[in-house]
């Protein structure tokens, strides 16, 4: 009998040293239009890029967007600010000539929102025309804003001028409070520009004529 009960109270110091045994689920994190993420192959983390917008698709599915040239399909996506609260989604489709990315979230484990830093995004929009004034939120350069010179080349572009660098990839260029394009790049310098970034409406066009994860796709 006295030996059960030391066993007994063994296995209580145990559990009151060292927990119940039971992980405990990482709280969800915060990502939206403007957020920093990192893209890895599961045991690495390698790209960090800037989340475009966050929404629903037709299906009731959590949906984001970011550069095509940040991951490829398979790809893990983590929130950059709590990297330790692990992969939150994956990239499932890409397109490379129009240079987009669709991120498949697990609602579990993100809280959407429609504002991050000093961008507010509430709908989309057809492209900015010049003399517009466009804003960006960028993991790298934060909240920078520009005048807009327009599709150049007739390409399903938008010119800016807004300052970009590596890793504002797929950040949000807004006209108020309404998504008009994609970053994707900058010609000649950093910050010097032109930016140059893909059309929104173009992206979303080419989703639901595709189908599947991210058609009819609306922002939170």
């Amino acid at each position: 009998m006295f030996k059960r009960f030391g066993l007994v109270l063994a296995a209580a110091v145990a559990l009151i040293a060292g927990g119940s045994g039971v992980a405990a689920a990482a709280p969800p994190v915060t990502l939206g239009g403007g957020s920093g993420i990192t893209l890895g192959n599961g045991s690495e983390d390698i790209f960090d890029c800037t989340l475009t917008t966050i929404g629903y698709d037709g299906a009731g599915r959590l949906v984001g967007l970011t550069a095509g040239h940040c991951g490829d399909p398979g790809m893990t996506v983590k929130a950059e600010y709590d990297i330790d609260a692990g992969t939150v989604g994956r990239i499932v489709s890409t397109n490379d000539s129009l240079d987009y990315a669709v991120i498949q979230f697990d609602a579990a484990k993100v809280v959407p929102v429609n504002r991050v830093g000093n961008v507010t995004i509430t709908g989309v929009g057809a492209p900015a025309d010049f003399p517009n004034i466009a804003c960006k939120e960028g993991r790298t350069t934060g909240n920078t804003c520009g005048v807009v010179w327009g599709d150049v080349f007739g390409a399903q572009e938008t010119w800016s001028q807004v300052c970009v660098v590596e890793g504002d990839s797929g950040a949000p260029l807004v006209v108020g409070t309404t998504l008009v394009a994609m970053v994707n790049a900058y010609l000649m310098a950093p910050c010097i520009g032109p930016e140059v970034g893909t059309n929104i409406d173009v992206i979303f066009d080419d989703i639901n004529a595709r189908g599947g994860v991210g058609s009819g796709f609306h922002p939170i």
